[in-house]
């Protein structure tokens, strides 16, 4: 079998159920088994997590190299450790604990020091452990702060309304954020899934547009595609979509004048997401000193 002269990267192999290309948080259903611990990054793991799971991996990790020189404190004897003296156990256990905080983060309060020779052995390099870790940890901040992302909003939902003298497919993007995107390009296409000699594959139709590209991302920004004789959606109803499981994957590449670099974010919208004869409803207004007011609320409410 020939092989299509155009592939997006999601091969034609299909299985049943299929799942969207593209989930709504731009991600990619594809599932990676059968690596190496080598493939494993804990950089671009920590700085694409969310912040919930990065500030609790960091909260995790400080306890735990605590807990580990408690344990060495604790084990060498309490003895070698001015102030650590408790009544119990857990006491003194949980003042050494407290010391390796202070060592660790260089603070040094002065109500508990190392005595003897094993504690300051250990100590010092705790202290040298904490350095290190709060470079690698501050590192990691900075790289999640500092890393640009597009913030592109998308209407909940796509129409095929009335364009001129045929229909188009429409949907909506904005700029939620208050930064400025420019050159703002987007590439659409449309995945479907046809039998060839038997056999489900999937086919990608790159989709041309009205207009592919503004110069300011500033206002809501309509996407059209003209369904006309030329369009693989001419003659199409929401059954046949529906049978061939279309899905329309959209890809929007912009220029962050904040960050100075580009952005790009990834959507689509399957066949059940997509509203036959209906318009948008405007999504802004002029304000009372002329100013245009972007309700983004309302970026994909329809007429």
């Amino acid at each position: 079998m020939q092989k299509p002269s155009f592939d997006p990267g999601f091969t034609q192999q299909f299985g049943a159920p299929l799942r969207r290309a593209i989930d709504k948080n731009g991600g990619f259903n594809v599932r990676k088994v059968g690596g190496q611990w080598r493939d494993f990054h804990p950089y671009l793991q920590l700085v694409s997590m969310s912040w919930p799971g990065f500030l609790g991996v960091i909260f995790l990790g400080y306890v735990l190299m605590n807990l580990a020189f408690a344990f060495v404190y604790y084990w060498i004897g309490s003895d070698q450790v001015e102030g650590a003296y408790a009544p119990t156990a857990f006491g003194r256990f949980m003042k050494l604990f407290f010391f390796s905080s202070h060592t660790l983060s260089t603070v040094g309060y002065g109500n508990i020091a190392p005595r003897g020779l094993e504690a300051n052995i250990v100590a010092a390099f705790e202290a040298l452990v904490g350095v290190m870790a709060l470079a690698v940890a501050t590192g990691l901040l900075f790289g999640r702060v500092s890393r640009p992302s597009a913030r592109i909003g998308f209407s909940e939902k796509l129409v095929v309304a009335p364009y001129q003298d045929i229909t188009a497919l429409e949907f909506r993007v904005v700029n939620r954020r208050p930064n400025i995107l420019v050159d703002a390009e987007a590439h659409i296409m449309l995945m479907t899934v046809d039998a060839v000699q038997g056999v489900p594959r999937r086919r990608f139709d790159v989709l041309r547009l009205e207009r592919d590209q503004v110069l300011f991302l500033a206002t809501p920004w309509t996407i059209v595609h003209p369904i006309d004789s030329e369009s693989p959606l001419f003659g199409k109803t929401a059954e046949d979509l529906a049978a061939i499981q279309a899905e329309l994957l959209i890809s929007i590449r912009a220029y962050d004048d904040t960050f100075a670099q580009s952005v790009q974010q990834r959507y689509s919208y399957r066949h059940d997401e997509w509203v036959w004869g209906r318009r948008f409803a405007p999504a802004f207004y002029v304000g009372p000193e002329g100013d245009l007011v972007i309700q983004l609320d309302k970026l994909g409410e329809l007429a």
